[in-house]
């Protein structure tokens, strides 16, 4: 059998399959990269990939082996990275897009923001500012100091002054208005992160990997800005970037002028060969598990009559054929076809009178042992004859 023989039978439940494993695979590195957990479940793969081979090539000692082995690591992990688990989980929750994100009447606050912003950055004033978007970010901090006012200037500036006790922490903008402050949050787990970034940015990417909320940066050290979204943090040089960036945060796609076709067009453009990678390995994995799978497969093959007497002839059927369903793996099953199976009628009887056969397991020849027949459909035939003479 050849490696690829199972895209031969390739079914469009198959094509779905294999699609479907793509995103969840490419989803989970996007995730998990840059983590500690990356490198685990990439040693996890490595064994899975282990596992399989020892189960496709029949290695009975080495498949009992990493079947435990397989079972303990999965414990491990569960354990020693039950945050990056978690956190996984939270991104993959289908309910957290439909929060309802809409624009915020005025822009006002947005001047405010930036203002104080560039303002705390001149004075090497370190800040921490939540802009909560859609989703909710009370669960994934600490508790903090509650606080209703407008972001003005003079309220953050007072807010993030190193002698008053609301400095430390961040600060969190909602719908245009300052709710609280003093909140610590979660530190990103990534490594190989600049040398230069201390825990506001660590906090900042790791608020922003768990949420779509967007984080301002303001560096006590070097007075400059940064912005975090999407598990990423970009540096902000002017105000008017800054202040570009907050308007298309308080608005949904539809205000941005986002349409269907750019969110289709960035899905299948952007990381476009980490998307391809990640769709040969899946493509290649199911390849070569496919032949391994149960399978079902149906087709229609003549029937040969033999042992006719020589004085009769069939008026009908003509060309008598059955359709067989057959069961066993894939890498057998998907090969079968009118041209390798065999069905014959013996209608030795038909001299007698005998007008209906029955056709049996018996009468089919596979190519292989390990199929199994299990439907004929028809099972019997009604044959009428009439003598060669007649015919004449």
């Amino acid at each position: 059998m050849s490696f690829f023989t199972p895209l031969s039978s390739i079914r469009i439940t198959d094509v779905v399959d294999v699609l479907f494993l793509t995103f969840i695979t490419y989803n989970l590195y996007k995730w998990f990269q840059g983590t500690k957990a990356l490198k685990a479940l990439i040693g996890l793969v490595a064994i899975g990939a282990v596992f399989v081979g020892a189960r496709y090539w029949g290695l009975f000692l080495t498949t009992w082996v990493f079947q435990f082995l397989w079972q303990v690591l999965i414990i491990l992990l569960i354990i020693l990275f039950q945050s990056e688990i978690r956190q996984m989980l939270e991104r993959a929750n289908p309910f957290q897009r439909y929060g309802h994100l809409k624009k915020i009447d005025g822009e006002n606050w947005i001047d405010q923001i930036t203002d104080a912003t560039f303002a705390m950055a001149r004075r090497r004033m370190g800040a921490l500012i939540i802009v909560e978007r859609s989703d909710k970010v009370d669960e994934m901090l600490s508790r903090g100091i509650d606080i209703a006012g407008d972001p003005t200037p003079e309220m953050l500036l007072t807010i993030f002054n190193n002698k008053t006790p609301l400095h430390d922490g961040a600060t969190i903008i909602r719908k245009g208005k300052i709710v609280s402050a003093t909140r610590y949050l979660p530190l990103t787990s990534k490594e190989n992160l600049p040398q230069d970034w201390g825990t506001r940015h660590r906090a900042a990417l790791g608020l922003t990997e768990k949420c779509d909320a967007w984080v301002i940066v303001v560096s006590e050290e070097r007075g400059d800005v940064s912005i975090a979204r999407d598990g990423a943090i970009r540096h902000i040089g002017s105000p008017e970037a800054l202040k570009n960036l907050l308007l298309k945060a308080s608005s949904a796609d539809s205000v941005t002028g986002l349409t269907s076709w750019d969110h289709l067009h960035s899905l299948l453009t952007k990381r476009l060969p980490l998307k391809l990678g990640t769709f040969a390995v899946v493509a290649a994995v199911w390849v070569l598990l496919a032949g391994q799978q149960d399978f079902e497969a149906t087709f229609t093959v003549p029937v040969k009559i033999t042992n006719l007497p020589a004085t009769m002839h069939i008026v009908r059927p003509q060309k008598p054929q059955v359709e067989l369903t057959v069961r066993g793996l894939r890498k057998d099953a998907s090969i079968l076809s009118h041209r390798n199976v065999e069905v014959e009628l013996n209608l030795r009887l038909a001299e007698a009178g005998r007008k209906t056969f029955r056709i049996s397991r018996n009468d089919i020849t596979l190519p292989i042992d390990r199929i199994d027949v299990v439907k004929i459909t028809p099972m019997t035939f009604r044959f009428e004859y009439e003598s060669k003479e007649e015919a004449r």
